[in-house]
């Protein structure tokens, strides 16, 4: 049977706690460890993980971080949420945000979500619509949710919306799991 990632996380939250706030944890935080069933010894819930996972590679991406700017606030089981704040660097020749910035949120948001489960996982596919132009000090926040994860494949959805909350783009992505995790992890199912 396929789960959704909402499945997932209502059948996790008995184990692992909600994370009490609106964005979650921070990369940097801790998820709440609640939750009345025991763990074997060395064990990490699916909270902890994604948030291992998000610190983990935010540490390592360069592009998303140094190049592009881009914070990550939270990353969850099948769900990840970035922020860009829209600086000269990003302007194209009409001086509004350069469609590929947009891109390159939305698709770094779909990495942060698709590897989440501590599986490697790549793009296989992707389709952006672009909704209506950002501009320079619009903050831009992308939410990336997993639709479908079966077997190596998943589906996610990112939406990217400015600071008064209109949809600037929709963007969809293919993953395929390969070989391997972001960090050492026996307890990855």
């Amino acid at each position: 049977m396929t789960m959704t990632a909402e499945e997932r996380n209502r059948s996790a939250a008995g184990s692992v706690g909600a994370s009490g706030s609106a964005a979650g944890p921070s990369p940097g935080g801790s998820a709440p460890s609640g939750g009345s069933e025991p763990r074997a010894a060395g064990s990490v819930g699916a909270h902890e993980r994604a948030r291992r996972v998000g610190e983990t590679m935010f540490a390592n991406d360069v592009a998303s971080r140094d190049t592009m700017g881009m914070e990550l606030l939270v990353c969850e089981p099948g769900r990840a949420l970035m922020r860009m704040t829209v600086t000269p660097r990003h302007l194209n020749g009409h001086r509004i945000c350069h469609g590929g910035f947009i891109f390159t949120l939305a698709d770094s948001t779909f990495a942060f979500a698709c590897n989440s489960h501590n599986r490697n996982a790549v793009a296989a596919g992707c389709s952006i619509e672009f909704l209506r132009p950002a501009h320079e000090g619009d903050v831009l926040t992308c939410e990336g949710v997993e639709r479908v994860l079966s077997g190596r494949h998943g589906i996610y959805d990112m939406s990217v919306t400015n600071q008064r909350g209109e949809a600037v783009a929709l963007f969809r992505g293919k993953s395929a799991q390969i070989p391997g995790t972001v960090f050492p992890d026996e307890t990855t199912p």
